[in-house]
Formats: structure tokens, sequence, C-alpha cells
């Protein structure tokens, strides 16, 4: 048997005719940038999330960089702040600091749920600090309560990194309405995927919404009148129009993948594998799901060779990578051992019942 890491043909197979559908329209509308599509999958993500405003943007990464830049031009940032970060995210969280000529804090993350904790935010604020960006990895959310009260108690602004975190909730709070904004990617292989690059900002805060608007738009309201510095990162009309789309079938993609990682969770016994733990059940939609084994490298040669796709997020931290030679000398024990032995199994809304056995079976027969 083969089993594929995540087959997007089939899931996108399943309301392929919706989305052709979807597309079609927009093809004969005319309209291709900043249409009615856009304006209609922003304000149902935004009702989706709770929040008032959803300010849609080319990629995730632009989200989280545009935010930061918007409270520069707002006054309640300046050039080398700190934020606070953990050390085992996607690199797109750091980029994102620095391009906004900010300063990252890298922390140690929890080696049982990969998200930031309170307690370790607490123990690295400074006088510079004024952000925190808790990621919501894998599709956890960070343990937000504790965080947000840390961060009103010292005055921070709160960033979600949402990009793997659609429809997570903690107390009926989903991800994108917790801090004072977060960022969203659209990435096809999230669970809210586009059939390209997108990405958007979920906000309740008016002025950062305008300032957003302007600066993703060349930094105008106006055409021709330019009031910042911005930059081009629209969502494409098409793209909006598979999103709303999507969006309907998105409590249906979560709860078909919490069945999957129950599953795993239920069914995996082989001691050298250690399972994800989750906040609470709500917290996690299961993006991703990330097992550790200290014969990381076996484990995985193994499953290749009985026919099973893993990936690993992420091989190396940032703060090793080439793109930042002043993080080199850091320590971070935990990070560095999380990137040496984490895994991610195959999981998705199509995986069969058999597919889910096999996988099991074979992890639970593995031996270096």
């Amino acid at each position: 048997m083969n089993v594929t890491f995540l087959d997007l043909q089939k899931i996108n197979a399943n309301i392929e005719a919706e989305l052709v559908a979807a597309c079609q329209k927009v093809i004969q509308s005319g309209y291709y940038i900043g249409g009615e599509e856009v304006t209609a999958f922003e304000q149902e993500f935004a009702d989706y999330c709770g929040t008032s405003f959803c300010i849609s943007v080319g990629n995730g990464l632009d989200a989280l960089t545009l935010v930061l830049r918007a409270w520069k031009e707002m006054g309640k940032v300046q050039d080398g702040d700190e934020v606070i970060v953990p050390a085992n995210t996607f690199i797109a969280s750091i980029l994102a600091i620095t391009q906004a000529g900010l300063t990252p804090v890298l922390v140690e993350p929890c080696p049982r749920t990969f998200t930031l904790t309170a307690e370790s935010l607490e123990r690295h604020i400074t006088a510079k600090t004024k952000v925190v960006l808790p990621v919501h990895l894998y599709g956890q959310l960070a343990p937000m309560e504790e965080i947000m009260t840390v961060a009103r108690q010292h005055g921070l602004l709160v960033l979600e990194d949402s990009a793997q975190a659609h429809g997570a909730s903690i107390k009926g709070t989903k991800a994108g309405n917790w801090g004072d904004a977060a960022a969203f990617s659209f990435y096809p292989g999230k669970n809210l995927g586009a059939l390209g690059d997108a990405g958007a900002i979920t906000t309740s805060d008016q002025q950062l919404k305008q300032i957003v608007s302007a600066l993703r738009n060349y930094g105008s309201h106006k055409k021709y009148e330019n009031i910042y510095q911005g930059v081009n990162s629209r969502l494409d009309e098409i793209q909006a129009a598979m999103l709303r789309i999507k969006l309907r079938y998105l409590e249906k993609e979560i709860a078909a993948r919490r069945a999957v990682a129950r599953f795993y969770l239920d069914h995996i016994t082989n001691p050298l594998i250690h399972l994800p733990e989750e906040n609470a059940p709500e917290a996690h939609v299961w993006h991703l799901f990330v097992v550790r084994c200290t014969e990381r490298d076996a484990l995985q040669k193994w499953l290749a060779d009985c026919g099973i796709q893993t990936l690993v997020h992420y091989p190396h931290p940032p703060h090793q990578q080439a793109a930042y030679p002043q993080f080199h000398n850091l320590s971070l024990p935990e990070t560095e051992r999380m990137h040496q032995e984490v895994l991610s199994l195959p999981l998705s809304s199509v995986l069969t019942v058999d597919e889910q056995q096999y996988v099991v079976e074979k992890i639970n027969s593995f031996r270096p």
C-alpha cells in the first residue's frame, strides 16, 4: 500500500464543480482584483473568526509583516523593539519581524504541545519588549488565556501567527480573535487552502484595518495618492472565490482531521514514538500530526520503505539558518532537539480507514 502525505487533488475533487463554477463567474465578471469576491470573503472570514475586520493580502508572510509595519505607522512600536516568538516556528515568523525592522527574541516552546507558554513569555520580557507573536503551530492554539493575561499586564501587543490554525478555538474564541491582530496563510496545503498563494489579517482595530488596507495597496487608499511606502499584496479575485467555497466546508474538514488524529492517538502504542498533546480538544485542528522520535531518520526511512510518505516540519530551526548568522550562537537545546526528532504523519480528510490502520501498523512495528 502507498499512503500519500496530503492528496490535494483528491481533496479538491470533492468540490471541483463548485470551484470551477466560482472561477467561471469571476472570469465572466471582468473584475479580477478588488472585486465582489474579495469583499465578500473578507466579511465571511471576519464573521467566522469573530472579528470586526478581515483584510486580505497576498500571503501569510505579508500578513505578519504588514501588521508590524502598521503598528510602527501608528507609533506603537519603533525600529529595534523586541518581539518574543517561539524558536521552533517556520522561518516566516522571523522574517516578518526582521523585515519590519524589529528584533526577534527566540524562546523555547513547550516540548509536548510545540507552542509558546506564558511562563516562557514572562521570563523573556524586557524594557524593549513591545510585541508577543504566539505561533499556533501545527494547528494548535497556544494557551492564549494565559498569554493574553501576561501580555496585558506588561502592555504588550499580541500578533497571533494563525497560519496553521484556521478554526481552532478555546472556550468559543477562535484563532484570529485573541490578540490585537492575527495573520493567516491560505497556502494550498492549509486546512483552509486556496489554489495558490493567499493570506489575510483579522482584527477589531479600526485604525489598524485602515492602515493595513493602504499598506497592501502601494500605501494608498485613493488611486495615485500614497500615504505610506506600501507594497503590492492583494488577494486575487479568483483566489477569494475559491476560498469562499472552501470556507463553507472548513468545519467538515476539521472534523475529519480530528477523527484521524484521534485514531492515531488511540492506536499508536510504540514506546519509541512520543505523541503530540492537546492544550484542549477544540484548540487543535490538526493541520499536521507531528510525533517525536529519537530515531526520526530511521523511522522516516522505515515508513518510506513501507510506502508511507512523511515530511519533517521543520528540519532546521530559524536560529541555525544561514539567513540569520547573528543567531548562530544562541543556545536553544529543546528547540534543536525538537527539530531533530519531529516527523509529520499523513493526515487529511481523504485518508481512508485502511490507510490509517496501515500507518499505525507500520509505526507500531518500527524497531531501529
